[in-house]
């Protein structure tokens, strides 16, 4: 019992919620039951799973802007007759099928397509063999020999592209080069300003030398990688059957690294395909056309010769190319996923 200021008595217990206030306290929430917690007001909630779309919104974005627009443009001009006329007039001509056909035809881009297989073949085969010796040789070596290597190959690689042809320009030089200086000095006559940029094919070997000189780092570094990634214990149960250097890459390096192979070697294959500064920057497909690969031809025969719709049939036959090779890599993929 209590007395309030005026004098009067109440019976309520000191702790009991005063009514004069104006306010009722509300009953806790049952045990169990858990707090809802409600987002401030004015601020709007993004509905469940818009999120993710949203944060990749911006590089599908840039993907259809740098990649998508520009393929079905080109689509669409290798439907067209354009050429200088067409041009300048902005007056394409529809031809249908036109330039395949002229394309299909002609023996010119049939020799080009054997050209541009021989040659990524070819360089296919150094790139990867030479970069698999050299990443089971960093994988070998010291830590300090490994820096120096690992060193080299980086600089070798980030080289641009326009400056390692100049270099190998110089190096092939009829007057002052130094491979001919090192082929008198060796003993071999006839390379008194002996030109190795005569044929397309001694144009050809160079570039192959000039590409496979700048993939190299890059298959080196990732096999090495890869390497690092087998356990010890696979090397010495192999010595202890009395394996050798070759059986033990065929039975424990390769089994474990060959989805990476796959990869790097159709990666290696789209990138050598499509290569167009080497082979132009260094003897703009001569001579006489006779190292050109398709990309070249088709730079010639647009911006060089004015015929765009040509030329964009050309890449379109290049990509079709690209993605024949691409669609044998995702199958093989697929068969391997369904053995393991």
């Amino acid at each position: 019992m209590t007395v309030d200021s005026q004098g009067a008595v109440s019976t309520a217990p000191p702790d009991a919620p005063r009514g004069a206030a104006g306010t009722a306290n509300t009953p806790p929430p049952p045990s169990g039951t858990k707090d809802v917690l409600q987002p401030p007001r004015g601020r709007r909630v993004l509905p469940a799973g818009l999120l993710p779309y949203l944060l990749v919104g911006p590089a599908v974005l840039s993907m259809v802007v740098l990649l998508v627009y520009p393929l079905v443009r080109n689509m669409i001009l290798s439907f067209q007759q354009v050429n200088r006329k067409e041009l300048i007039t902005r007056k394409p001509e529809w031809i249908g099928f036109d330039n395949y056909s002229e394309l299909l035809g002609d023996p010119d881009f049939w020799t080009v397509v054997v050209r541009s297989v021989g040659f990524t073949a070819a360089n296919v085969v150094v790139i990867m063999g030479l970069g698999t010796l050299i990443g089971l040789l960093l994988n070998r070596l010291g830590k300090k020999m490994r820096l120096v290597l690992s060193m080299s190959l980086v600089l070798a690689w980030a080289m641009p592209i326009v400056a390692s042809v100049t270099v190998f320009r110089w190096l092939f030089d009829e007057q002052f080069g130094v491979m001919n200086w090192l082929m008198r000095t060796l003993g071999f006559s006839g390379y008194e300003q002996h030109n190795w940029f005569e044929t397309g094919l001694s144009t050809l070997t160079i570039v192959t030398v000039l590409v496979a000189w700048g993939s190299i780092p890059f298959v080196a570094l990732n096999m090495y990688a890869g390497l690092t990634t087998i356990g010890t214990e696979l090397y010495e149960a192999a010595r202890m059957d009395g394996a050798g250097g070759w059986r033990t890459f065929w039975s424990v390096v390769y089994p474990n690294l060959k989805p990476f192979f796959m990869i790097t070697t159709f990666l290696e294959i789209i990138w050598v395909f499509k290569a167009f500064t080497q082979v132009y920057a260094m003897n703009a497909g001569g001579p006489d056309r006779e190292s050109e690969t398709l990309p070249v031809f088709a730079y010639i025969t647009g911006p060089g010769q004015g015929h765009y719709g040509l030329a964009a049939a050309i890449s379109v036959l290049t990509i079709v190319m690209l993605i024949a090779a691409m669609s044998f890599y995702f199958r093989l993929i697929l068969k391997q996923e369904e053995q393991q």
